[in-house]
């Protein structure tokens, strides 16, 4: 009687649909997989950021803004020369975000001489002057970043060529 109501009761667990325990018989099931390669993040340099050419006077602030535009301060002169933002050309998948890191010096050098730099940067070159951008979106699998900065000029800065270098870094989100 106790084995007859235990095949009865796994019928009638079988019947209504319920799981039943495979008594020594095999199960499978299948999932399938997928996966999408995107186009490789890509960033390259079109333009160098160039302050100009100033007269230090007593010391002040030149800020090259992230249009271009070159802006003085306290008793810096501006002197006739070209100034440009830096440029850096994104590509990869488009409509992706991802992360932008700026690195590099905190000043620039010529031989033992220094003055501070500050980067200022933006997604528009719409003449930012304070501010940096942290992340951006590929439209159209593209966008640029444009890369400006405050120099710090002491009293009676040495006269020389100064140089450093703006490392602009893009990964995917």
């Amino acid at each position: 009687m106790i084995k007859q109501s235990r095949i009865t009761l796994v019928a009638a667990l079988a019947a209504v649909g319920l799981a039943v325990p495979s008594l020594g018989m095999a199960a499978s099931a299948t999932a399938s997989s997928s996966s999408t390669v995107v186009t490789p993040i890509t960033i390259t340099k079109s333009a160098d950021l160039a302050f100009g050419k100033f007269a230090a006077g007593t010391g002040g602030t030149v800020t090259v803004s992230t249009s271009g535009a070159r802006t003085v301060t306290g008793t810096v002169v501006a002197m006739t020369s070209t100034t440009t933002a830096a440029k850096f050309d994104v590509a990869g998948e488009t409509g992706a975000t991802y992360s932008i890191s700026l690195s590099g010096p905190t000043g620039l050098t010529s031989g033992s001489d220094t003055m501070a730099f500050t980067a200022v940067s933006d997604l528009t070159g719409a003449n930012a002057t304070s501010g940096t951008v942290t992340s951006g979106t590929l439209t159209a699998g593209a966008q640029s970043i444009y890369v400006g900065g405050v120099l710090t000029v002491g009293s009676g800065q040495a006269p020389g060529t100064y140089t450093g270098s703006v490392v602009a870094s893009v990964d995917y989100n």
